[in-house]
């Protein structure tokens, strides 16, 4: 069973999606999980915000941005899948959203994916010392400025029982391989 030991906190990263080379940023947990408390990072809610970059200027009106069709993907885990998006039954994926243009249609999804760990079920435990936002588009935005994907993670710092803790460490390690 996973007890709070702090109120929760918003962390945050953003990678930039300049065309359709994947991009990854990395949200440093090292301050936050300690292996001999089994201290863990229990993230409660994910957020994926898309937004166009030009000129220096953000905006969230993305029809002026590319050539319609097109996908944007995200991707949140707590292993580092390089600048690739993962399959959606890696058991490191915390969360994933999409946003899709077609040529007179909009469409954006998120997901978060919890553990079943007592008084927190609705969270997922971490215990790895990062988390890696990953994005990729199928669109050049060439002349029409850069997408951000920004991913806000609202989590708290919890100790997990021992059999908790090593539940989650051993699939992690196991994932890692």
């Amino acid at each position: 069973m996973a007890k709070s030991k702090t109120g929760s906190f918003w962390l945050t990263e953003q990678v930039t999606l300049t065309d359709s080379t994947p991009v990854g940023g990395t949200i440093d947990l090292g301050a936050y999980v300690d292996v001999g408390d089994q201290q863990a990072v229990a993230v409660e809610q994910v957020d994926f915000i898309f937004q166009r970059q030009s000129g220096g200027e953000f905006s969230s009106v993305l029809t002026a941005v590319g050539t319609a069709p097109y996908f944007i993907d995200t991707q949140l885990s707590d292993l580092n899948p390089g600048d690739d998006i993962i399959s959606a039954d890696d058991n490191q994926l915390i969360a994933s959203g999409s946003l899709m243009q077609g040529t007179d249609t909009w469409s954006h999804q998120s997901d978060l994916f919890p553990d079943l760990f007592g008084k927190l079920d609705e969270a997922r435990m971490v215990v790895n010392d990062q988390l890696y936002l990953v994005g990729e588009t199928n669109c050049d935005f060439a002349g029409t400025g850069d997408i951000i994907i920004t991913v806000r993670a609202k989590c708290r710092i919890v100790k997990l029982s021992t059999k908790d803790w090593m539940a989650i460490a051993i699939q992690s390690t196991a994932a890692d391989n």
